[in-house]
């Protein structure tokens, strides 16, 4: 299996929640960062230097990156949301 890089998130966090989305839709993905140690550790509660790459199958890209676009404009729906509410 060929792997291709589909984007670079800031923290393990946002890179595990990519990931299981992707995973979810039954496309095989995984995370690669050098900056990631232990469970806690600083690069999955906050962003590193360099950032964690998701790697996806390569006869998924396609798909992957639909995905994503799908993932990342919910995640702004959600911030405009939150940006627009005075309680928060």
């Amino acid at each position: 299996m060929n792997w291709v890089k589909l984007t670079n998130v800031a923290s393990d966090l946002e890179a595990e929640l990519l990931v299981e989305r992707l995973k979810s839709a039954n496309v095989i993905a995984v995370s690669r960062g050098n900056d990631i140690v232990g469970l806690f550790g600083p690069g999955f509660q906050g962003r590193t230097a360099r950032g964690v790459d998701i790697l996806v199958a390569s006869e998924q890209e396609a798909m992957a990156r639909e995905l994503l676009a799908d993932f990342l404009d919910e995640n702004d729906d959600v911030t405009d949301e939150l940006d627009s509410d005075p309680d928060h």
